[in-house]
């Protein structure tokens, strides 16, 4: 929650200040306090800053870690002793010492995004898993220090273009961004790529290794390919709607995840090299706002030669952060949303490319699938890829809106959240035209939906 100019010498206090020797020189620690929450805040000043421009300033968060531990997961220890070499060099300046951990979301959530990298996600991926946001923090206070010590312009000791922009929306007056180069090592290196490409990071980083490949496709697979292409070409010939298709991965026991929220990877390298054909076959690929949040996919075609489908994003609320890897696609996502989401948080997705497509909502208040269709086919879109999530492919099941189902069964049980509970209308799905492919160990069941009545909706309805 962001303070305004006006109420910042009201919600922060000076209470002291004192004389620290350090190995760098001497500094004087001034303390704050937050009136809103307790929070100590603290600035470490070197030299006569009152009334002076252009004054070196590092705005350093609180990372116990990698300050006090000197954890090797991050740069922030390093930055913090960077930051106090330069200022000494320059014998003046100030670094402030904001009290929020993790990029604001405290430290028992950090080592659980810890845990959460360990496991392969990236520290976007980890923060945003944990129902946060990438980078919760805010710089008002340091705003308010700037202005008590009387700094009139800074030198900013960063790599990171947000927090000029956050400083600068508070009247601070940067005249020139300071670049701190971290060391690269085994042990930082995928953190430092994730900053640089999800959080915009200045950094000067080497080549990441090359992406793992996936698996050779068999004949079969490229001979169901095929019969799939032809199928969406006789569609589009003669339907004037988007050829649908739902394309997704389930565990023998029909599960899709383990928790909700949570991805879990089912397909082996030959079924996710399968995926990326499917995309490149489709001019669209569509996928919920949960499936953004939870995966944060990339949605492009990597594991074969392919054109990139258009990103398409069912997302009534606007809840798709604007550091999604979406934002990075060849083709900019296309946000579909209703007139619910907020006009602030719209501009905002649109400066970083998205096209806003206001539509109208269903009963449930969620983006008519009808009207999604037809925004697409009014935007060339002749064939579409559902990759879901659970609520996504459940809903255009609902709706008898599928047209073809590419569904790979992993040979595991997993006991968690199924693709398909209750249909709403009363009909359940078959598959007919049927073929079975192997793709490694998993099984590609390939059909197309045929609804029928529901035995036991009808008896229900018969004997209430």
């Amino acid at each position: 929650m962001s303070t305004s100019a006006s109420e910042r010498p009201s919600q922060l206090i000076r209470n002291v200040q004192a004389r620290i020797p350090t190995a760098y020189g001497t500094f004087f620690l001034y303390d704050y306090t937050d009136q809103r929450n307790g929070k100590e805040h603290l600035a470490l000043v070197m030299g006569d800053v009152a009334g002076c421009e252009n004054v070196l300033v590092r705005v350093h968060s609180e990372c116990m870690t990698g300050d006090t531990f000197r954890s090797l997961r991050c740069d922030c220890g390093e930055q913090l002793h960077m930051a106090m070499e330069r200022i000494a060099m320059a014998k003046r300046g100030v670094l402030i010492y904001l009290r929020q951990e993790g990029r604001g979301i405290g430290l028992i959530d950090k080592l659980r995004a810890y845990n959460l990298q360990d496991k392969g996600y990236d520290t976007v991926e980890a923060n945003l898993l944990l129902g946060h946001q990438a980078d919760e923090r805010e710089y008002w206070a340091a705003a308010a220090i700037l202005e008590d010590l009387g700094v009139r312009s800074v030198h900013l000791l960063t790599n990171n273009p947000a927090k000029i922009e956050a400083l600068r929306s508070y009247n601070i007056l940067i005249n020139e961004r300071v670049p701190l180069q971290p060391t690269i090592h085994a042990e930082n290196a995928t953190y430092l790529r994730a900053k640089v490409a999800r959080m915009r990071h200045l950094l000067q980083l080497p080549p990441a290794p090359p992406a793992p490949t996936g698996g050779s496709l068999t004949e079969d697979l490229h001979r169901c390919l095929s019969l799939l292409q032809e199928r969406i070409a006789r569609h589009s010939a003669h339907t004037p709607t988007p050829h649908v298709t739902l394309a997704y991965a389930q565990s023998l026991d029909g599960s899709l995840t383990a928790t909700p929220g949570t991805p879990l990877a089912l397909s082996g390298a030959i079924s996710m090299t399968l995926t990326h054909a499917l995309r490149a076959l489709h001019d669209a690929i569509l996928v919920g706002v949960g499936t953004v949040l939870a995966d944060d996919p990339r949605l492009t075609v990597r594991l074969l030669p392919g054109r990139d489908p258009q990103p398409v994003v069912l997302d009534s609320a606007l809840r798709t952060p604007p550091t999604a890897r979406l934002f990075d696609h060849p083709r900019k996502p296309w946000l579909l949303t209703t007139a619910r989401s907020d006009e602030s948080v719209r501009r905002r997705l649109s400066e970083r490319g998205a096209e806003i497509i206001l539509l109208p909502a269903d009963a449930t208040g969620r983006v008519s699938l009808p009207a999604a269709l037809d925004a697409m086919k009014a935007r060339g879109v002749r064939s579409v890829m559902v990759e879901g999530g659970v609520q996504v492919l459940e809903s255009f099941v609902a709706a008898h809106l599928a047209h073809y189902a590419v569904i790979t069964l992993a040979p595991r049980l997993v006991g968690g959240l199924h693709a398909f509970h209750a249909n709403t209308n009363g009909a359940l799905p078959h598959l007919t035209h049927v073929a079975y492919t192997q793709a490694g160990d998993d099984l590609i069941v390939w059909g197309e939906p045929i609804w029928t009545p529901n035995p036991d909706k009808m008896s229900e309805t018969v004997h209430p």
